[in-house]
């Protein structure tokens, strides 16, 4: 399948409509070029209202001040693929978090994504993801360290979502130094 295809067939999936109880609405960014793929666990609810990926307090932290870049860089398409494992928000839990994303979305699209996508690195946010794509390593562990997927380096961060704030008080390194080599690696790529 070619790129414009795969991303057409991502944007009309409604497979999770009975699952989740309402329209689901896939989020997905970029283009078959762009150089930086950035992976998350799902849309939150906020992005399922504006369609806008990462337009919600998260996405201004990760902009703002992990990545330190404009708006208009992140949202530049041949700058950031931005996917998920699911594409689409998942909705409340019973609990009142969100609900897991399906592994049936990464499966059947993520995974065509990034065969597709003619990216050189990626950036791995959240727990979620991390575990979709190095299931049996630490969570912590990845974070401070490199690894890669399809030989192209691979970042994992921490999520920068506010219900975070107790792993950031346990591992103050991230943000002291191990975020600035995920943003001199976006700088370098961006310049």
């Amino acid at each position: 399948m070619n790129f414009e295809a795969l991303k057409e067939e991502i944007l009309k999936c409604d497979s999770c409509k009975e699952r989740f109880g309402f329209e689901p609405h896939p989020i997905v960014f970029g283009n078959q070029k762009s150089k930086i793929m950035q992976i998350s666990q799902a849309p939150s609810q906020n992005v399922h209202k504006t369609l806008t990926p990462f337009d919600d307090a998260s996405g201004r932290k990760l902009r703002n001040e992990w990545y330190q870049i404009s708006d208009e860089e992140f949202y530049n398409p041949d700058n950031f693929y931005i996917t998920s494992i699911a594409h689409c928000y998942p909705g409340k839990s019973a609990n009142g978090g969100d609900r897991l994303p399906p592994k049936i979305c990464a499966t059947t699209w993520l995974t065509k994504e990034i065969e597709v996508v003619d990216n050189e690195i990626y950036i791995i946010l959240g727990a979620k993801a991390a575990s979709f794509f190095f299931p049996k390593e630490d969570y912590t562990s990845l974070i401070f360290s490199n690894k890669e997927i399809n030989n192209k380096p691979v970042f994992v961060l921490p999520h920068p979502s506010p219900l975070n704030a107790r792993w950031f008080k346990e591992n103050p390194q991230f943000l002291s130094e191990r975020v600035f080599d995920i943003r001199t690696a976006i700088h370098a790529l961006l310049r």
